[in-house]
């Protein structure tokens, strides 16, 4: 990691936001620790994108956080696939899609629907861009509405991932917390 972590934080909001990390996750997740402290006002904008993400997508949980991991494991960024399978054992989800992930094109557990939005997610991570005959296949299983949750919740992916990777946060073991909590 490139910047120590901040543990004791200055101002009121700021140990609220640990406080209440730590009691949904079973800590405080360390890019809490590293960005907000030192850019306060980035702790507003995540909030917002969080509290979107869980209120104003209408993607399945299952297919939304595959999306999002499936991103963060190309991007490389251990801590985003940590937190992301964290919430969804936190949700009751199966890992057995997310420990499969990498085979999405060929396994019998993912769906022509999975495997639409996850070819897509995973060509727009690499690339930035789709093709047409990607987002035909895309265009044939969702809505415009869902193309463009899918979308935005890639984005929203990278642009965590663009702050944890130059940074060098790793993963918290929020995974294996959320298992030992939920069992």
């Amino acid at each position: 990691m490139r910047l120590e972590p901040i543990e004791k934080p200055k101002g009121i909001l700021m140990r609220i936001a640990y406080w209440m990390t730590r009691r949904q996750l079973g800590k405080v997740m360390t890019p809490m620790k590293v960005v907000y402290p030192r850019m306060p006002g980035v702790l507003r904008l995540s909030y917002e994108i969080q509290k979107f993400e869980l209120k104003g997508i209408r993607l399945e949980p299952a297919l939304k956080f595959l999306v999002v991991t499936l991103a963060a494991q190309i991007n490389g960024c251990g801590f985003c696939v940590d937190i992301a399978r964290a919430m969804a054992i936190r949700q009751h989800l199966g890992m057995e899609k997310f420990n499969a992930l990498s085979e999405y094109r060929t396994s019998p557990l993912f769906s022509n629907r999975e495997r639409a939005a996850l070819a897509y997610v995973e060509e727009a991570t690499r690339h930035k861009r789709v093709s047409d005959a990607t987002f035909e296949v895309l265009r044939k299983h969702f809505s415009d509405r869902e193309i463009v949750e899918i979308t935005w919740l890639n984005a929203v992916e990278n642009y965590y991932n663009l702050i944890n990777l130059p940074l060098e946060i790793e993963s918290d073991g929020l995974c294996a917390i959320a298992q030992a909590q939920t069992a």
